[in-house]
């Protein structure tokens, strides 16, 4: 790289932000291929929960998935990303949150109460997804209703489960559930 390329190059911590595609190591384009798999599979979901959150009149804040659906596509073999704790887990965390919800009301610290019972719930029953742990800091500190744990927590992780197989399966090409 010459003197004029160097200067122009973005600094990050005292080094130069100027990629290499040609010093990949070994396997290193396979994981870019992945990783742009995944990035595109993301960007579907993501485009298609927006347009299910429009046609519902939810605002898109409301809408607990985006983590998840990064979880899911972008490491489909970790336990969290497995069926069992993307619906279980968005589920007993919203239960969670209406349970605290109907002992305290919406209250600030109740909301962070909400969110260490729905770790706690969702270690006891196997369904360990850490981002379903917005869903009782939303429902408590929106005061939302019941009908919020039907649409969107439990229709999105049903869509979400079905997306991942069909992504998994289809475009990927990887097993999914493991």
């Amino acid at each position: 790289m010459g003197a004029a390329e160097q200067s122009a190059a973005p600094f990050f911590c005292g080094m130069r932000m100027k990629p290499d595609w040609r010093a990949l190591p070994s396997g290193g384009r396979r994981a870019l291929a992945a990783g742009a798999v995944a990035g595109l599979g993301g960007a579907i979901a993501i485009a298609v929960m927006e347009w299910f959150a429009h046609a519902a009149g939810y605002p898109l804040a409301v809408i607990p998935f985006v983590t998840s659906i990064v979880l899911v596509v972008g490491s489909p073999e970790a336990e969290p990303a497995q069926p069992r704790a993307l619906i279980g887990g968005h589920l007993v965390s919203a239960l969670a949150g209406f349970a605290v919800l109907w002992l305290t009301g919406p209250q600030a610290w109740a909301a962070a109460a909400a969110v260490g019972i729905a770790i706690l719930a969702m270690v006891l029953t196997a369904t360990f997804h850490p981002p379903a742990g917005i869903s009782p800091l939303l429902i408590v500190s929106g005061n939302l209703p019941w009908s919020f744990l039907l649409a969107p927590v439990l229709a999105g992780a049903l869509l979400l489960a079905a997306f991942a197989y069909a992504w998994h399966r289809w475009v990927s090409r990887r097993p999914w559930p493991r």
